[in-house]
């Protein structure tokens, strides 16, 4: 396997305090499928994704899950690209109506953010 398509645990944020200095101090994009909330991280670990999928923007857990599996290959292909920053994407209502395609490319334009 190829280590840098990889998702280890090292770039994942695992715990509440990582999500609330995202929170507290980020840089925003958003549009009407995703907001995308982040800070610079530290450079040993590259970029780093946390993912905040509520009940609100997909009832069901078949939905919740697809939309995090999106944007967690959507980003493991793209964290070669991107400065070492922390990242939260949280959905909006009615993400789950959307299709897998339109999914992407919204990822992709913030992914495109992030490097300006």
């Amino acid at each position: 396997m190829n280590t840098t398509q990889s998702f280890p645990r090292c770039v994942r944020l695992t715990e509440g305090r990582d999500y609330r200095q995202v929170y507290a101090g980020a840089k925003r994009s958003s549009d009407q499928i995703f907001a995308v909330a982040w800070v610079p991280g530290k450079v040993e670990y590259g970029a780093r994704l946390g993912l905040a999928v509520s009940r609100k923007c997909a009832r069901r857990a078949v939905d919740r899950q697809r939309i995090k599996r999106i944007v967690r290959e959507s980003f493991r292909q793209a964290r070669i690209r991107l400065p070492a920053v922390d990242i939260v994407v949280s959905c909006r209502v009615g993400t789950a109506r959307r299709g897998n395609r339109e999914l992407r490319r919204s990822l992709e334009s913030h992914w495109s953010r992030l490097n300006r």
